[in-house]
């Protein structure tokens, strides 16, 4: 275990040892799953050759529809995915290919970049410039309602947002926030990163967190979404569930950490789903809205045998059974976009459905 991450280590066990907010769940009480599947998708991931990073993204356009469109959740949805493109991979064809799975909707693109040793003058120039041709070539990206700007969900490669990385590698950028912010991001979905020395202390949040361009890892703290006023000149981050799986364990001892990752060796079951619930990843406003946002590498083999096969039939049949057999528990399929659409109606108070809030501020 890397010393940096020990504490975020101790903060889950003593969580889970009794100060952990929401230990159990009222039966009788409602509670809405949002799930949000955000995808590192990365066709060209170990500098494969052309031919195989094409069969990767055939498999997906392929095997997505035909194995897990028959599902559909509370509001007769399909499964859908988010797909972060990586900025520095970029081949026209593998984003024709995947814009026509995400217009069929079963999901929604968004950017991903891997970047060392940047400038702030430089990211902001590629985010610009990647975010219009999104949009102007393949008609990608949201837009806001009241604005009219584009705007887009972001993950970092190799986790270090922010210039997170204690030795500077994969960015560079101390206000990384801000040029994210400026650039038309409305939200940054890259956490959790553990065990990864980039993991913040916050954990199981939605919050806001300012830049602060003197120091790297400005998102390490913040302001919860819903607790108090948004503050001026930050930016939203949407994390997903991190917490303790006492019934795996090192050395039959040490309880393993659930970091929401779907791979090959990590596939999506009931007792996975379990301690995401418990996480309770939410916005105080509407305590029956969990947020369920996990993350993947989706497009090599390995993890597609999990992403398209047989284990994520086998979740998808376990949510709609479970729905099936409890009234109060109902399952969102939600894209990025709307788990931030989510967010942003809960902090104002919104009481309605969870269905006529998916656009609440952006749409696509």
């Amino acid at each position: 275990m890397n010393a940096s991450v020990i504490p975020i280590y101790s903060a889950l066990l003593r969580r889970s040892l009794g100060q952990w907010r929401g230990a159990g769940r009222n039966r009788d009480a409602p509670v809405h799953l949002l799930l949000c599947i955000c995808d590192h998708w990365e066709p060209g991931h170990g500098n494969v050759a052309v031919a195989q990073a094409d069969a990767r993204v055939d498999a997906w356009c392929c095997q997505y529809p035909n194995n897990l469109g028959r599902f559909r959740d509370a509001d007769g949805r399909p499964p859908r995915h988010s797909f972060f493109y990586p900025i520095e991979m970029y081949r026209p064809s593998e984003v024709e290919r995947i814009a026509e799975l995400c217009r069929a909707g079963f999901g929604e693109v968004e950017v991903h970049l891997h970047h060392d040793n940047d400038t702030a003058e430089n990211l902001r120039k590629t985010l610009i410039d990647w975010k219009q041709l999104l949009r102007e070539r393949y008609g990608l990206l949201s837009t806001d309602k009241q604005s009219g700007e584009v705007r887009y969900g972001f993950i970092h490669g190799n986790w270090s947002l922010d210039n997170s990385r204690p030795d500077g590698r994969w960015c560079g950028v101390n206000n990384e926030l801000d040029v994210l912010r400026e650039t038309g991001c409305y939200a940054d979905f890259t956490m959790p990163a553990y065990p990864s020395d980039c993991q913040t202390r916050k954990i199981n949040s939605i919050y806001y967190a300012v830049d602060d361009p003197q120091k790297p890892k400005s998102h390490n703290a913040g302001i919860d979404v819903g607790a108090a006023p948004r503050p001026a000149n930050s930016l939203m981050l949407i994390q997903g569930p991190l917490s303790l799986n006492w019934s795996s364990r090192k050395f039959g001892l040490i309880p393993r950490v659930e970091n929401a990752n779907l791979q090959g060796n990590q596939p999506p079951t009931g007792r996975r789903l379990d301690l995401w619930l418990k996480a309770r990843v939410q916005v105080p406003t509407r305590p029956d809205w969990l947020f369920v946002k996990l993350h993947t590498h989706g497009a090599p083999e390995g993890n597609q045998a999990v992403l398209l096969g047989k284990p994520m039939v086998q979740f998808h049949q376990l949510l709609a059974d479970r729905a099936m057999a409890d009234k109060n528990f109902h399952f969102h399929y939600v894209t990025a976009r709307e788990m931030y659409n989510l967010a942003r109606a809960a902090e104002v108070g919104w009481k309605g459905p969870v269905n006529d809030a998916r656009d609440f501020d952006l749409v696509r």
